[in-house]
């Protein structure tokens, strides 16, 4: 059994439409409180991100936030942390994110939201991220692009092994048990001894 103690959330600024989504994302934070996990995330105090993290604090939780310096002077930043790492770019705020994280919990967002995931998803195929990755599919928001993973596959542009590693759920307790059985994957692309 794969075992983590620090989850990372990639997840929106915003609230959304339907109040599912941010009762799913204090839900998150609550588990991830209540079994002593930290949270790693984006340091925002809005939306989404900001539910998250209220609820993890709320549930004891350890809470690490990582954001840019321009997102700080348009007061988006979350100051009740347990942390608050100000970082330059939006790069080194996901380089630190991926290099303090031990999972990944992908809920409901918008382009930064699947920014982030596509590109974690792409150091896996790499080899350069070993952590299981996985999406809580709230209220179907996932469904398209679960069946677009799988036509990749189909269509021959995703080999089936990297499709695997993205595990999908409706059910939080559910995902977390699968992210609990990831076992890394054979890489594509592996540096030679000589090479690094």
């Amino acid at each position: 059994m794969y075992t983590f103690n620090n989850v990372c959330v990639f997840c929106a600024s915003s609230a959304g439409n339907d109040p599912i989504y941010i009762e799913s994302a204090k839900q998150v934070g609550e588990f991830i409180g209540q079994r002593n996990l930290s949270l790693i995330y984006g340091g925002g105090k809005v939306g989404l991100m900001g539910a998250v993290a209220d609820a993890s604090i709320d549930a004891g939780g350890k809470v690490i936030g990582i954001i840019p310096d321009f997102m700080m002077a348009k007061e988006i930043g979350h100051t009740g942390l347990s942390e608050l790492v100000v970082v330059e770019s939006m790069h080194e705020r996901k380089l630190q994110m991926h290099e303090l994280s031990d999972a990944v919990i992908t809920l409901p967002g918008g382009f930064g939201t699947f920014e982030e995931l596509f590109e974690i998803l792409t150091w896996i195929q790499l080899g350069l991220y070993q952590k299981p990755v996985g999406i809580l599919n709230i209220n179907g928001y996932y469904d398209f692009l679960e069946k677009q993973l799988d036509n990749m596959v189909v269509e021959g542009l995703l080999k089936k092994e990297h499709r695997e590693g993205l595990v999908f759920s409706n059910d939080l307790e559910e995902l977390f048990e699968l992210m609990h059985q990831y076992k890394p994957i054979e890489q594509l692309f592996q540096l030679k001894k000589d090479e690094t």
